[in-house]
This record gives structure tokens, sequence and C-alpha cells, in this order.
């Protein structure tokens, strides 16, 4: 900053100090506004597919706890909602789909580059813990008595699910389509219906309160899971910051206990 010269007689050094400290406050406040946003940042906004809810949770927790300062929030939900949010504007740092599909509506807005698979998953029967329907394999839920939920076809678990059923040549007709894993797995969990094609991760974490059967056409319907810093960040480096807990050991120690597989 440049000062107009007044009279060399009447120059104060106390008032030349003043004026200087403020022109320093003055040039040191735009820098941290202008910033990356990694060290700012107080906020990271996490969309992530619902079927990933616990585990995020818990690596949200331990990213909070290596961030201080930091919060993570998280906005799970079917990965085609999501996906459709963040294309229409909704302010979001992070993205973690249930397929590579839902995904690709992200990239191809130009909104997330060069996403990474971290985690497998794959499809189990759930059925009450009583198993009411003697459900014991895929083609028993074509029985008209076998009250099913699927997914919708436009999210990835139901999407999974066409291509299960697709390769066992059955067809099945649910009482109920969901908009995601979760409200899938809640119709079992209420005992709303005899079965659902969830995923196996979901199975874990119920608890107990359905029961799991595996079937082999769920090897022909896997669904990767691949996770982007948006390009549009608000959190600036931070966002690829959670992006790399969850790519590495740790993450991946989390997800496998939780029932994914390592991609």
């Amino acid at each position: 900053m440049v000062f107009r010269r007044m009279s060399r007689w009447v120059i104060a050094l106390p008032v030349a100090l003043a004026l200087a400290g403020l022109s320093g406050c003055g040039s040191e406040q735009p820098s941290t506004a202008s910033g990356s946003g990694s060290a700012a940042a107080k906020e990271l906004t996490v969309f992530a597919a619902a079927s990933l809810t616990g585990t995020f949770t818990e690596l949200g927790k331990a990213f909070e706890a290596a961030h201080p300062g930091t919060t993570v929030k998280f906005n799970f939900g079917s990965s085609a909602t999501l996906a459709q949010q963040i294309t229409q504007g909704a302010p979001a740092d992070v993205f973690a789909a249930a397929s590579p599909a839902t995904m690709r509506t992200v990239t191809d807005a130009s909104l997330a580059a060069s996403p990474a698979t971290f985690v497998r998953n794959k499809l189990q029967i759930a059925v009450p813990a009583d198993n009411p329907a003697k459900v014991d394999e895929l083609k028993d839920l074509t029985d008209p008595k076998v009250k099913v939920a699927l997914c919708a076809e436009q999210v990835p678990c139901g999407a999974a699910a066409v291509k299960a059923l697709d390769a066992a040549g059955l067809e099945v007709r649910p009482v109920t389509l969901e908009q995601d894993v979760k409200a899938t797995l809640t119709k079992v969990e209420l005992g709303e219906v005899d079965a659902a094609l969830v995923y196996k991760t979901d199975v874990i974490a119920s608890g107990g309160k359905v029961l799991g059967i595996e079937f082999p056409e769920a090897d022909q319907a896997i669904n990767d899971y691949p996770i982007a810093a948006l390009a549009k960040a608000p959190a600036g480096d931070t966002a690829q910051q959670f992006v790399d807990l969850v790519l590495s050991q740790q993450g991946r120690d989390v997800l496998t206990k939780a029932g994914f597989e390592a991609p």
C-alpha cells in the first residue's frame, strides 16, 4: 500500500505504525477467503448410496476426529436420486454411488472426474427371521403366494435384481417397488412381505432382524461402487481427503467388515 507523502515535519511514528498494522490485516484476510477451502472448511457434505449408511457414518466420525473443526454431513438415499440432485445443483462435496451407471450421470455432466471403484456388493434374498413363506431359493419368489419386495429398476439394487432374475430365467411379480435398498429391507423387517432382494451388507446390518439366503445368480449381478470428489465441491481439497480415507486401508477394513467385497 502506498501512502501519500505529507510534510516530513508532521509524520508521527505511532500513526504510521498503526496504519501499517491495519494494512497488514487487510492484506491477510482476502488470502484466507480465497484459499483452496481445505483449511477453512468446517462442513463436508457427502452424498452416498443408502447401502453405505452404516459404514460411511463410521468413517465420517473417523474423519472428524482426524480433522478437528470439520463436520461431515451425509445425504443417504437412492444413487439415482442423489445423482439427479447433484446435476440439478444440490451443494455436495463427494458422491459415492452404488453403480457405475448412476455415477455416469454426474461425470457426463462434467461434475466429477476419474471416479474410483472402492468396493463391490451383491444380492441376497432377505426373509423375516422366522421365514414364514419357507423361502429357500430364488425360484421360490415366483410363487404368487409369496409376497416379494424389490427395489425399483432405475436404482442400482433394482437393476441388479433384474440382472439376477434374468440370469436365472425367472419372472417375479413384486407387491411393492421401493426407491432404495433400505426401504426395501424395511418391508421385510416389518413383516409386510415374505422376501426381498437386497444387498448382503444390508442383511448383515439388520442385526439378525432378517435372514439372508445366498443364490448363485447373484454372482452375475454384482455392483461396483464408485466414489469421486465433485468438481465444484464447496469444501475444496477436504472432499478429496475424505475420498482418500475411503480408499485407504482403514476405509477398506470398515467396509469389508460390513460385508462389502474388495474391488
